[in-house]
């Protein structure tokens, strides 16, 4: 019976060895895949100017890029010598990390290609992208644990306490969907991408607090969808089908409430855990109760959501 026992643990452990094995080779065909095709994207785009009708290449002013490069950091009397930086195995001096960082922040920020990105750190299409891909997955690595997890009770009752002063009690964050445009998006799953619009996207559903945490991300359902069909495949209400959710008390003219609620805007169901804004207010108080739940939900998720759409053509 040990003998038995013994040797399905170790076909279990065979069996995950070699299921992370493969998840890992995977990723890196898929790292692999994203880098080639947004390559193959922008070489297309860089030869457009050599075709009739198109417009004239920009100068680069390479020479004079090149020369100021050397003078800076390869002649003899060069203005940073050798002992002001490490080398790497190879004994060659590498990229410095102010310029990794600077590439994929200005791509993040502000949706650049790797060619807009090269005319300010002159570093190649594939290091560029190798970068943005390795970053990103560092800050997966770092901070998901701590930032992308379920609210604590401590992290409850901060909540909480910001909502009443902003006069929502027992309001717990914001929830929203965004469609977020896929430029490269793979031949082979652009039927499973498609938009209303005729646009391949992933849509996105999130759930922020006051301060801009994003606690709940739901990202890549395919097919397509509206907030209504990924909130009923999203695990963000788990916890309450459960029986699990924490204890939230709160008290509303004279009434006490045990369950927190989000704000949310009209396609999702009227649910006591949606707070929705009233769709045609009339006297003041309704308009002015509108303007607030408006401003909450747009400055809470909305803001966030919308983000530069282009930057996801890179993976």
């Amino acid at each position: 019976m040990e003998e038995i026992l013994e040797r399905q643990e170790r076909e279990t452990r065979e069996r995950m060895r070699r299921r992370a094995a493969s998840k890992r080779v995977q990723r890196e065909l898929d790292e692999q895949l994203g880098i080639a095709v947004a390559l193959l994207e922008e070489e297309n785009q860089s030869r457009r100017g050599s075709r009739e009708g198109r417009r004239s290449n920009v100068d680069r002013h390479r020479h004079s890029q090149g020369k100021n490069l050397l003078e800076d950091y390869f002649i003899p009397q060069s203005l940073y010598s050798d002992v002001h930086f490490r080398k790497n195995a190879a004994g060659n001096l590498g990229l410095l990390p102010e310029q990794k960082f600077t590439a994929v922040i200005r791509m993040l920020a502000y949706g650049s290609y790797a060619d807009q990105v090269d005319e300010v750190v002159r570093m190649g299409k594939s290091t560029i992208l190798e970068t943005l891909v390795r970053f990103c997955d560092a800050v997966e690595t770092l901070y998901t644990r701590d930032y992308l997890r379920r609210p604590t009770p401590r992290d409850l009752q901060r909540l909480l306490q910001k909502a009443e002063i902003r006069g929502f009690p027992g309001m717990i964050g914001s929830i929203d969907c965004m469609h977020w445009q896929w430029k490269n998006c793979p031949t082979a799953w652009q039927r499973d991408y498609g938009n209303r619009k005729g646009q391949k996207s992933i849509i996105l559903e999130a759930v922020a607090g006051f301060d801009t945490w994003v606690w709940h991300a739901f990202f890549g359902v395919a097919r397509s969808q509206n907030d209504l069909n990924v909130l009923g495949q999203s695990p963000v209400f788990n916890d309450v089908l459960s029986g699990e959710a924490p204890n939230v008390t709160y008290e509303i003219n004279h009434t006490i409430y045990q369950n927190g609620y989000y704000l949310a805007d009209g396609i999702y169901p009227r649910w006591t855990t949606f707070f929705k804004s009233i769709p045609h207010p009339r006297s003041h108080k309704q308009k002015l109760f509108a303007n607030y739940q408006d401003r909450g939900l747009q400055k809470r998720c909305g803001e966030m959501l919308w983000y530069p759409p282009s930057a996801v053509g890179y993976y």
